[in-house]
């Protein structure tokens, strides 16, 4: 009889202790589940995770932080030099052609930098997943953090060489900024929601297929081409309308979301291109199904990826 009420008593206080627990660790989450009060709790862990992607990936190089100006401007000038001298693409309006590539490129750098990074989630991260809690969608956050700082950094590049061009050469009256700037956060959120969504999707499926890791690098490169990245929109129009280009290629290029975004990215910065509130209200629905998508995969994948990663 006394044991018995010793294991009522021990069940009580299991029952009132559980009644006081602040988390509760389990694989029932919702469909969508984005908890930010758990997110902000766990903030020192996701600014650790962004100084880690920031510091620590030229910490043992030559040229550390340099390779963040390199890139941009280096791949500027091989663009303008391939694209605008030999191939002949006209930039439009008489934009400077370094200019209008290294506007372009700044803002494809952000999106693809945030797609690769988030496409290895769990593949990368296995070891540590496998061993600690905290919630998985940090990780990938962590990444899209870390490249707005690197975004930022190009952004200053950007600048400065627009400062240049507007100041001491005669593009000055063919560079023009309106009030339109203000649609700027909109296209960096875009971008992020779209490298997040996709970038959570494919590490979803790496798990299983392994194979996709190979191909998003090369992916990535391919759809670059496809988003008028070094060439205006209107040139893809002009083709289509001489019949150079089959018509559905101009569709795919003109409804491809990054297409519109680094069309408005231009006309932002540089006064060159046309962007409707259509495609702006297009690319905005996109990103955020995108994302909605890439976070329910993402958190069914969450469940049960240690067993199959």
């Amino acid at each position: 009889m006394l044991f018995l009420v010793g294991i009522k008593n021990n069940i009580d206080l299991i029952k009132e202790d559980k009644d006081e627990w602040l988390y509760s660790i389990t694989s029932n989450k919702g469909v969508i589940n984005l908890n930010f009060k758990e997110i902000w709790n766990y903030r020192d862990l996701l600014f650790l995770f962004v100084k880690r992607d920031v510091i620590t990936l030229y910490k043992q190089t030559v040229l550390g932080p340099l390779w963040y100006f390199i890139q941009p401007l280096f791949t500027s000038i091989i663009f303008t030099l391939i694209f605008n001298n030999i191939a002949d693409i006209k930039t439009g309006n008489g934009i400077p052609p370094f200019l209008f590539n290294l506007a372009s490129i700044s803002a494809w750098n952000y999106f693809s930098t945030c797609l690769n990074g988030t496409s290895d989630t769990f593949k990368k991260n296995q070891g540590i997943f496998g061993k600690v809690y905290f919630p998985r969608v940090i990780m990938p956050i962590s990444t899209i953090v870390s490249n707005l700082i690197k975004f930022g950094i190009q952004l200053l590049v950007f600048i400065c060489f627009y400062i240049y061009f507007v100041f001491f050469t005669e593009s000055a009256s063919n560079i023009q900024v309106n009030i339109a700037v203000l649609w700027f956060p909109l296209v960096v959120l875009v971008m992020a929601l779209l490298g997040l969504g996709l970038g959570m999707i494919i590490s979803s499926m790496t798990t299983k297929y392994r194979d996709l890791s190979f191909l998003v690098s090369f992916g990535v490169q391919l759809l670059m081409y496809g988003s008028a990245v070094m060439y205006p929109i209107s040139l893809i129009e002009k083709k289509v309308s001489e019949c150079v280009l089959p018509n559905y290629v101009g569709v795919l290029i003109e409804f491809n979301p990054m297409t519109t975004v680094i069309e408005l990215f231009r006309y932002l910065a540089l006064g060159v291109g046309e962007v409707s509130l259509f495609k702006i209200g297009y690319i905005t629905i996109i990103s955020i199904l995108v994302f909605l998508l890439g976070l329910i995969i993402f958190n069914r994948t969450e469940k049960q990826f240690i067993d199959t990663v």
